[in-house]
């Protein structure tokens, strides 16, 4: 019993005593420039990759020869592209929007 009352006020008394920790400032711009650098990025590679899709569908619908389950496969191709690449560029069109109205509410200037 006498332990544990011990502890509990060598516990006590370090949480008292405990000095707090003066962490560094942080700057909400550096984060958010980080963060559109990042989405920057993964469009990039995004709208690489459709445009990849749209040779390889477009390559298959040339060489489809009349065969429709090539062709029908081709256009699939091609049609997933198209609206895989609408749906990054209306991701980065919104993560854009997001970050100009947080910008703007929370006082932070764009850069």
């Amino acid at each position: 019993m006498k332990k544990a009352l011990i502890v509990n006020l060598l516990i006590l008394a370090a949480l008292i005593l405990a000095q707090p920790a003066l962490a560094d400032s942080g700057d909400v711009t550096k984060i958010q420039s980080f963060i559109q650098s990042v989405i920057q990025v993964l469009v990039t590679l995004a709208g690489l990759v459709s445009v990849g899709f749209f040779v390889w569908g477009g390559f298959g619908y040339i060489t489809s020869s009349g065969n429709p389950e090539a062709l029908d496969r081709s256009k699939k191709t091609i049609l997933y592209s198209a609206v895989g690449l609408v749906v990054v560029l209306g991701a980065f069109v919104l993560s854009n929007v997001i970050s100009q109205l947080a910008g703007t509410a929370f006082g932070s200037t764009t850069p």
